[in-house]
């Protein structure tokens, strides 16, 4: 059984124009779906934010 992953939070909320928290990188969508997500949901969640902030830091 795969372990739920904690909110990667940094209390750092700031959203861009389209409307993605600057601190974590989750989506407003995925900001509020969080705590009804199963642990396979916010791994996928994880993994869309990992890929804008990389996508984020080439520009």
């Amino acid at each position: 059984m795969d372990e739920s992953p904690a909110s990667p939070c940094i209390r750092n909320c700031c959203l861009d124009q389209n409307d993605i928290c600057l601190g974590c990188f989750r989506s407003v969508d995925e900001i509020c779906a969080w705590s009804t997500c199963d642990a396979a949901g916010k791994h996928r969640i994880l993994d869309s934010a990992a890929n804008r902030k990389q996508q984020r830091n080439k520009t």
